[in-house]
């Protein structure tokens, strides 16, 4: 099965950015709303964010304000940009599609570390 594949975490200090990306399936981005989702160690993975195919977005509470979801359909990738990161944002972050209760396999994720 085609992976969906995550790039762009790393280490960041409070308060820094970082640009997350994620390159998936025609057969899948081409239909489907796209969503970033996010595991910290001993919790439940959670739906982060979402855009559907026409650009309507979600952010859950936590991240309002702070984070933007957006998509190029040329490319078939969604991204994530994530500002004024505080620590509690610290985990790996995977893409999906946009709905929770129906989703692809899953690909490696990307690791966010926000410390100082």
């Amino acid at each position: 099965q085609v992976q969906l594949v995550e790039s762009g975490g790393g280490l960041v200090q409070p308060g820094g950015s970082l640009r997350l990306s994620c390159a998936a399936p025609s057969s899948i981005f081409s239909i489907n709303a796209m969503g970033w989702y996010r595991q910290a160690p001993g919790k439940q993975r959670e739906l982060v964010a979402s855009i559907t195919t026409g650009g309507s977005t979600y952010y859950v509470t936590s991240v309002k304000g702070r984070f933007t979801i957006s998509r190029d359909n040329a490319k078939n990738t969604v991204y994530l940009q994530m500002n004024s990161l505080k620590p509690e944002d610290t985990a790996v972050y995977y893409c999906n599609k946009g709905t929770p209760w129906n989703t692809h396999s899953w690909g490696q994720g990307t690791q966010v570390t926000v410390s100082s």
